[in-house]
């Protein structure tokens, strides 16, 4: 039982091997660039076929079950083609040409063109079928450049190919083929007639070009000259702009360097200024001191002096006059030492004011010194003091001029011993004085000199009094008359 089981599985898996065998060995499939050619036990009424008209099947683009041992099966190629064609030819001109193309060809898609070709080309060699190809196309290719001229062929080429491809294009379709394109390569002339016929455009082309060349030159040098002067035109202006920041460079660089002097000499012109508003405060302040420190001295001693003289010319007058006998005696020997009083007392007089002008000017350069070292800050100190004396010397002004006659007696005690001297001139070339009338003569030639002392001193006085009324006026006096000061 079990033999029996086993025979039968391995029948059934024999049967299936060889039915699976046999259908490899049946089915054929057909690639997309070929076509199966079936011929054999009824190909011809097989899908696809043509019937008793064409005897065998073509199959594409799919498969098909065929009988191993009573079909046959072969391939042919549906893949394109191409072959190179050379063809010595003769144009309309009489011109020997040799002419080279392509042409790409392939057998047809449709099944009349497949059983055209093969019925022709089946199981042939590919040589043979090109060299078909190219006498079909030779011969149109000579035929048809000899019906054109060279300038056609090179002037329309896509003419020429179409026409060849128009006349070759029914031979091949009897072949079963079709032409996929075909190209002139290259047309060429053995007496060089295809180049000559350049020569007249490549001249014309040359002489194009040189003219061209020539503009272009002529235009490229006016544009560089163009160039060179808008370069001058700009080297200049650029000149021209650094000559201009140049020069305010310099003028500002100058005006820098004068800024330092000039601020010096602004400062040292602001220190002269205030130094000579000192040095005018200076003066104005030696001016007052010296009114305070010397003429007021001098005025209380010229008081002093006129008062004692007064006092003292009163008492001579009253012992002249009391003890007038003795005078006469010693007039001669008075007036003697009066004169050498008087100038004894002026000698004095000039040492002590030449000791105070000394003391006078090293308390002022002292004074000076500090004043100048205090500077501004005490400049409004010695404005307020000129002030104060000012005020002081106005109230001694007014004074003066209440007690004119003691500044008159001053003035004249101080310049008694001018004044006697200037009495006694007339005589002082007498080498001998000869008294007539003896004691009583001397007593009355003295008593003439005294009167006349007291004559000089009125006359003094009124000569002095008008200048000290414009004194303390504060005025000028011409011709009797008094002129304030301006």
């Amino acid at each position: 039982m079990d033999v029996l089981v086993f025979a039968m599985v391995g029948i059934a898996l024999v049967a299936v091997v060889v039915l699976v065998t046999l259908f490899r060995m049946s089915w054929r499939v057909a690639e997309p660039d070929e076509a199966l050619i079936i011929s054999g036990f009824r190909a011809g009424s097989g899908p696809g076929g043509s019937g008793e008209s064409m005897g065998f099947r073509i199959v594409t683009g799919r498969g098909c079950l065929v009988a191993p041992g009573l079909t046959k099966v072969r391939r042919i190629s549906l893949e394109a083609h191409e072959s190179q064609i050379v063809v010595p030819c003769v144009s309309r001109q009489k011109i020997n040409l040799q002419l080279t193309g392509v042409v790409m060809y392939k057998v047809g898609d449709d099944y009349a063109s497949i059983a055209n070709a093969a019925r022709r080309f089946l199981d042939r060699p590919a040589d043979e079928l090109e060299t078909k190809v190219q006498n079909v196309f030779i011969g149109h290719l000579r035929a048809i450049a000899g019906s054109m001229t060279v300038e056609d062929m090179i002037s329309d080429q896509d003419k020429f190919s179409e026409q060849v491809r128009d006349r070759c294009s029914h031979e091949m379709e009897s072949f079963g083929l079709v032409i996929d394109s075909f190209q002139i390569q290259s047309i060429a002339s053995e007496s060089n007639y295809i180049a000559n016929l350049a020569v007249p455009h490549q001249v014309e082309v040359e002489q194009q070009a040189r003219i061209a060349r020539a503009l272009a030159e002529r235009e490229a040098i006016a544009q560089e000259q163009q160039a060179q002067a808008q370069v001058a035109l700009s080297v200049r202006d650029t000149q021209i702009k650094k000559a201009g920041y140049q020069a305010e460079v310099d003028r500002a660089t100058k005006e820098s360097q004068q800024q330092g002097p000039l601020a010096e000499a602004t400062a040292r012109q602001a220190v002269v200024e205030v130094a000579t508003k000192v040095a005018q405060l200076e003066a104005q302040q030696k001016e007052q001191q010296l009114q305070v420190e010397v003429r007021k001295p001098a005025d209380a001693e010229a008081y002093r002096q006129t008062t004692l003289a007064t006092a003292t010319r009163d008492a001579r007058i009253r012992q002249a006059e009391a003890d007038a006998q003795e005078t006469r005696l010693r007039a001669e020997a008075a007036a003697a030492q009066t004169k050498m009083q008087a100038l004894a007392e002026a000698e004095a007089i000039k040492v002590r004011a030449a000791a105070q002008a000394e003391a006078t000017r090293l308390n002022g350069q002292a004074e000076a010194d500090a004043i100048q070292a205090r500077g501004l800050a005490e400049a409004e100190a010695v404005r307020a003091r000129m002030a104060a004396e000012a005020a002081g010397i106005q109230q001694r002004a007014e004074a003066m001029s209440k007690n004119q006659e003691a500044v008159i007696a001053q003035q004249v005690a101080e310049n008694l011993p001018e004044i006697v001297a200037a009495a006694a001139k007339p005589f002082e070339h007498v080498g001998q004085f000869t008294v007539l009338n003896g004691a009583q003569g001397v007593t009355s030639a003295l008593a003439e000199i005294i009167q006349q002392a007291g004559t000089l001193t009125s006359m003094a006085r009124e000569s002095l009094l008008p200048a000290l009324k414009v004194d303390a006026n504060g005025g000028t006096a011409t011709n009797g008359e008094v002129t304030p000061s301006a």
